[in-house]
């Protein structure tokens, strides 16, 4: 059932032309655009500006087909009473959300795809030639959209419509991008946007894809002037528990003002 959910979900995604461009286009045009602009050579990191976007880009276009993606595609689907709907079929309601995985996995996976074809074409950016950097983009990946979905799907309960869900959710990801090193470089951001950038896990995909995607010299720049995947596994694996919790402590098949 989760299966066919999930391809359902597909094939509803895809189908809606304007939703799937803005959805990968998004992110390609911000990387193109800062990238473009800002390729000066990083002194002491042995990069340029061009390729630190390419890997915090990469971070965002996560979070961006997971988090922001499902906290507004559900919140319109409860105002339109689906959710109500679909509550009351046979369907178990795990396979509504196993579709929803099956979702962010496949748009998350061709995003990346996407923004690492854009660097390594445009911005002189190297792909890992050893299997354990590959492994490290791996469980960096899946444990960052896990978490990003599960927010996602969390703060889809906080919009009162659906018309309203796009301005909840955009506004704390847009901040989330300029305190987690997305568009401004870590070691350029003052202290407490970066302990508050930490608390969240954006800036922590950001900086274990920069270990992935840049070369050792570049660590210098970090907070800790290391890559430090020990926190970053820490910080995601905690949020993915964080975000089960509170999925279940929020979530609604309903609106409020149906009781």
């Amino acid at each position: 059932m989760g299966l066919r959910r999930g391809a359902l979900e597909l094939r509803q995604f895809f189908r809606r032309r304007e939703q799937v461009v803005f959805s990968f286009a998004f992110p390609v045009v911000f990387l193109a655009l800062f990238a473009s602009i800002f390729s000066d050579d990083v002194k002491g990191a042995g990069i340029t500006a061009s390729q630190l976007y390419v890997a915090a880009m990469l971070a965002a276009g996560i979070m961006s087909t997971s988090f922001q993606s499902l906290g507004i595609s559900i919140a319109i689907e409860r105002d339109e009473k689906v959710l109500r709907r679909l509550r009351g079929t046979p369907m178990p309601p795990a396979a509504y959300f196993l579709g929803k995985v099956w979702l962010v996995l496949v748009t998350g996976l061709l995003e990346a795809a996407l923004l690492l074809l854009v660097g390594t074409t445009l911005f002189d950016v190297d792909l890992p030639t050893s299997a354990g950097k590959w492994l490290t983009f791996g469980w960096i990946f899946v444990l960052g959209i896990t978490g990003c979905a599960l927010l996602g799907i969390a703060i889809s309960s906080v919009p009162r419509s659906g018309r309203s869900a796009t301005s909840v959710v955009v506004l704390p990801f847009l901040v989330l991008q300029f305190i987690s090193g997305v568009y401004i470089s870590v070691d350029t951001l003052p202290g407490w946007m970066l302990n508050l950038g930490a608390l969240f896990p954006l800036k922590w995909m950001c900086q274990g894809f920069r270990g992935v995607f840049l070369p050792e010299s570049a660590a210098v720049l970090e907070q800790a002037g290391s890559w430090e995947y020990g926190k970053v596994a820490l910080v995601l694996g905690a949020w993915c528990v964080g975000g089960l919790v509170l999925c279940l402590l929020t979530f609604r098949w309903k609106d409020r003002c149906d009781g």
